[in-house]
């Protein structure tokens, strides 16, 4: 009798993607500190399904970013209702179409370091010819701290030495959203 191998993938939410492969459409979905990780069945499949139709726009007709309410109300739905602070971004070709969504940074209730060096890395790995970064805060108040107008011009500079355009900074709570280019902070 020959002996089979059996080999187990992690779950998609679990791995991590190679350059170039399409990220998870959630980025950490079904980690420990996810809200997602105590929903029912029903609603995880709600949610999935919702997510991979908005997955769908950004591949297909990327030009569904055209507006800065949409971008909000897609970031809300990625980041709202985190009761911890997410760090991510979207990355955008030199038509400003969006490449990818990676959420790249975990951090605690009021806080999330950031690391421009990484922010930088993805946005050589996917090409990007502009960003838009994005981020939530868990109290419910999307106002900007001085330390995230400090990172929005930190980042700016980073990304400038490598001809990346930094285009917004919009902060998303679970119920609003602020665009930092729209008040004039970047």
């Amino acid at each position: 009798m020959q002996a089979t191998s059996i080999t187990r993938r992690k779950p998609a939410c679990l791995r991590r993607p190679k350059a170039g492969e399409p990220l998870p459409e959630y980025g950490m979905g079904c980690a420990s500190h996810s809200y997602r990780r105590h929903l029912y069945a029903r609603d995880l499949a709600t949610i999935e399904k919702a997510l991979s139709i908005l997955r769908g726009w950004l591949t297909e007709d990327r030009s569904v970013f055209d507006s800065p309410d949409t971008v909000k109300s897609y970031l809300r739905l990625h980041l709202g209702a985190e009761p911890v602070e997410h760090f991510a971004v979207i990355f955008l070709d030199a038509q400003h179409r969006a490449i990818a969504f990676e959420r790249m940074f975990t951090g605690t209730l009021t806080q999330a370091s950031v690391y421009p060096r990484d922010v930088v890395q993805a946005a050589l790995r996917h090409n990007a010819a502009a960003v838009i970064l994005a981020h939530n805060h868990p109290s419910g108040t999307v106002q900007p701290s001085r330390a995230d107008e400090g990172l929005t011009q930190t980042l700016k500079q980073a990304l400038a030495l490598v001809d990346v355009r930094v285009l917004d900074h919009v902060i998303v709570s679970s119920t609003q959203a602020l665009s930092m280019a729209e008040r004039g902070l970047v």
